[in-house]
């Protein structure tokens, strides 16, 4: 099992059908897979887990976010101004 999803991760090209978000209009895909990434990596880290669990999540929203997005997103988090929940 865990080898088909490290199979899955290394073949990897871009964000697969999600049901959640079946409209064309990807923004909250990427919002929450963003929110995702970082609230896997706090918990793996605070658990002392390998946040290399959480790369799925990261791949995700590098493939459907704007760049622009995520830098302003990162630096929102280092100044504490974030408005999501992580």
């Amino acid at each position: 099992m865990a080898e088909d999803m490290e199979t899955k991760i290394k073949n990897y090209k871009t964000a697969p059908f999600d049901s959640r978000f079946p409209n064309q209009n990807q923004t909250r895909n990427c919002w929450q897979n963003y929110l995702d990434f970082h609230r896997c990596q706090k918990a793996m880290t605070a658990k002392g887990g390998d946040i290399s669990v959480c790369e799925w999540y990261q791949r995700v929203y590098q493939s459907l976010c704007p760049t622009s997005w995520v830098t302003d997103w990162d630096e929102q988090r280092a100044e504490g101004t974030f408005p999501g929940k992580i």
